[in-house]
């Protein structure tokens, strides 16, 4: 993959410490092997191909489908067709965790509201209050 068919868009990129963080999780720590800046910018550019590959199948799907948003479907249908089939218990388990974790995040954003006491119209002014206090300490 090289930067012009991309037109040498800097965004298609992975964060190099998520890249790293996924390294070390993987590589045995007793091992005491580390990846060269070469070695990270490869599995970095696989990735991102790796990524792209898949999203363009699973839009694909997604369109034949008359569907305007990927669904976690379309993604598990993208690997099964590339053949990546042995991904796809994986990424079930990953959506899963996900949708959990957004149900915890939306219960304490519930539970704070509840659990303030104040009424919304009271919260909108306290806030309010606070955007002026801050515009006038940064002014």
């Amino acid at each position: 993959m090289s930067d012009h068919e991309y037109g040498g868009n800097d965004d298609l990129s992975l964060p190099k410490a998520t890249v790293q963080k996924i390294v070390t999780e993987i590589l045995p720590s007793s091992t005491g092997l580390s990846f060269s800046k070469e070695a990270r910018d490869l599995l970095i550019e696989c990735c991102v191909e790796f990524i792209t590959l898949v999203s363009s199948e699973a839009n694909e799907i997604s369109e034949k489908e008359a569907k305007k948003t990927i669904a976690c479907d379309h993604i598990t249908k993208a690997l099964e067709t590339l053949g990546f089939e042995e991904y796809v218990p994986a990424v079930l388990e990953a959506a899963a965790q996900h949708k959990e974790t957004q149900k915890v995040i939306k219960n304490i954003r519930t539970n704070k509201f509840e659990d303030s006491g104040m009424s919304l119209e009271e919260l909108e002014r306290l806030q309010a209050e606070q955007f002026a206090q801050a515009a006038a300490r940064h002014n």
